[in-house]
């Protein structure tokens, strides 16, 4: 009980638990932002049916915070994209690139949309990079 204390204390202070003989974790810090973001394939539809629409993409990897959403804006008008779909994301900082994929939900069948996508971190902030707007017909 009395070695538990300062390993407790040692891990509450440093973010890591260390046990002797043990591998323990190391906190990585977020990955430098990337300065040019683009998007280096797609945007395509994944898969659509009646009411929903998989729309998925890849980018350069935008660095920053590790928790990130892909954003699709979507609606039946191209000049009104106001409709928002979001997915949440995990960049793991040793890849070059990130596959973002985005679920719309609640779409009316046989109906043309428009959609144009983005990416963002986990403060809202925007990663700089939008696609030009393309569309998708529900089944």
């Amino acid at each position: 009980m009395n070695r538990l204390l300062p390993t407790l204390a040692i891990t509450v202070l440093s973010g890591t638990l260390f046990v002797p003989g043990r591998a323990h974790a190391q906190l990585i810090p977020p990955a430098r932002k990337t300065a040019h973001v683009q998007i280096t394939e797609g945007p395509a539809v994944e898969s659509a049916k009646d009411t929903w629409v998989i729309i998925t993409w890849t980018s350069n990897n935008p660095g920053g915070s590790d928790e990130h959403f892909g954003l699709v804006h979507y609606g039946t008008d191209p000049k009104d994209l106001r409709q928002t779909a979001k997915s949440h994301i995990r960049l793991n900082q040793s890849h070059s690139h990130t596959v973002f994929r985005v679920r719309v939900d609640g779409l009316q069948p046989h109906t043309t949309y428009s959609y144009q996508v983005d990416s963002m971190d986990s403060l809202g902030k925007s990663d700089g990079v939008t696609s030009a707007v393309q569309t998708f017909k529900t089944e």
